[in-house]
């Protein structure tokens, strides 16, 4: 397939740009988007930690504001990211980042938005980032970035669509996943942290009046025959293996599971470790992760096998079943955190002792088992989805490459996403 080199800029109808001094924020009003909020996985901005902007702000402060199918480019902390921006819009956004809208006579906004996220395209704009401490990409640079172009607009309108296709396929699954997840720590407060599951009359116990009894390790009432625990007692906690000396340089290996890989997922670049490592350090689909250094968080793995690096826990339990001491384990983690930072390292981290001293209300087994009963099949289901979406990211950017170069045609690649 003939394919030719064209630099953004000739694209490009307008790039909204607000770089320049800090904008003034309010209380309420629309909200400001910073360069967290645009992530590739998702297709539009997120609205994490956002802040706001009054109406007399709005319209006077800004050069420019996006517009539906804009692409929004960060140039600051981490370049190159890339988003739509949806309609109708939400949001506005000011310095570190700016929005491409581009020359619908000359190229889909779709087919555009696809490439600036393949591999080829990030690779070239981390060939132009400055600075050492906090990487950014100079808008002159712009020039640069060349967009392959393709035989017919027709073609790249069909990758385009594709690309964006299996993208909301994707967002679906977590939107799936995100409201399993609410569903199943609803119920599980429910009983276990308002104490209201069924009674031996199918009633809510705490809320029926049910006997409470203070605790004095806990300091609080709890329902009557429970008892105090602690996240130590219930749980087994392996600590993974420095991986160095385990290292692979043939085609049989494992990835190396470090932070990096459980936040956000296995890459090219990832570590490969033998596969004679010691069984224990070896982590499968449906496995509970712990990280307890640096960045504290927990998580089920859905990724297939891989060799488990230290500073990540393997946690298992012979005593309990899994919903009992992952729901344990999150509702402790902000507390952990908290102890993170009190003590103002630059490494937070959890320690054995930590464990043994986080204190839990522990439930009569027989109604673990019950709830765990409800919740099994949700979390089945939610892994059954993000294995799903592990197969629809590496086959969407497999395809990509692909496509351009014309080794897949698009009825084959649409084939293959079914």
């Amino acid at each position: 397939m003939k394919t030719k080199m064209t630099p953004l800029t000739e694209l490009l109808t307008t790039i909204v740009d607000n770089r320049g001094k800090t904008v003034p924020i309010s209380d309420s009003g629309t909200p400001l988007i910073a360069t967290n909020c645009i992530k590739h996985k998702s297709i539009y901005p997120t609205f994490d930690n956002v802040r706001y902007v009054n109406d007399e702000v709005m319209q006077s402060w800004f050069r420019a504001h996006p517009e539906p199918n804009d692409i929004i480019f960060v140039n600051k902390g981490t370049p190159g990211r890339v988003c739509l921006v949806p309609e109708p819009v939400n949001f506005c956004f000011a310095q570190d980042m700016m929005g491409f809208r581009c020359d619908s006579e000359k190229i889909d906004y779709q087919y555009l938005f696809a490439v600036l996220r393949s591999d080829f395209i990030q690779q070239k704009i981390e060939n132009f980032h400055v600075g050492l401490v906090i990487p950014h990409f100079r808008k002159g640079d712009l020039d640069h970035i060349k967009i392959p172009r393709l035989s017919s607009r027709q073609l790249e309108l069909a990758i385009g669509n594709l690309y964006l296709n299996i993208s909301k396929k994707i967002e679906l699954n977590n939107q799936a996943n995100s409201e399993l997840e609410n569903m199943a720590k609803t119920l599980y407060d429910y009983w276990f942290i308002q104490f209201d599951f069924p009674d031996t009359n199918g009633k809510p116990y705490k809320s029926s009046s049910g006997k409470m009894v203070y605790n004095e390790v806990l300091k609080r009432e709890i329902p009557e025959g429970w008892k105090q625990s602690t996240l130590w007692d219930i749980a087994n906690y392996y600590n993974g293996l420095a991986m160095q000396k385990y290292r692979s340089t043939g085609d049989d290996y494992l990835p190396v599971i470090k932070i990096r890989e459980m936040n956000n997922g296995i890459s090219p670049d990832t570590e490969k470790a033998r596969t004679d490592i010691p069984k224990a350090a070896i982590v499968d689909d449906g496995d509970l992760l712990f990280s307890w250094s640096a960045t504290l968080d927990v998580k089920i793995w859905s990724q297939g096998k891989g060799a488990l690096n230290q500073h990540i826990f393997k946690v298992t339990s012979d005593d309990y079943p899994q919903s009992f001491y992952y729901f344990e384990l999150m509702n402790y983690l902000s507390h952990f955190k908290m102890m993170a930072d009190l003590r103002k390292t630059t490494m937070g981290h959890i320690t054995l002792e930590h464990l043994k001293q986080a204190n839990i209300v522990l439930p009569p087994i027989e109604l673990i088992e019950r709830i765990d009963e409800k919740l099994k099949p949700i979390f089945e289901h939610n892994l059954v989805l993000k294995k799903e979406n592990n197969r629809l990211v590496e086959l969407r950017d497999w395809l990509l490459p692909m496509l351009m170069n014309g080794q897949v045609t698009v009825g084959a690649a649409l084939a293959a996403s079914e």
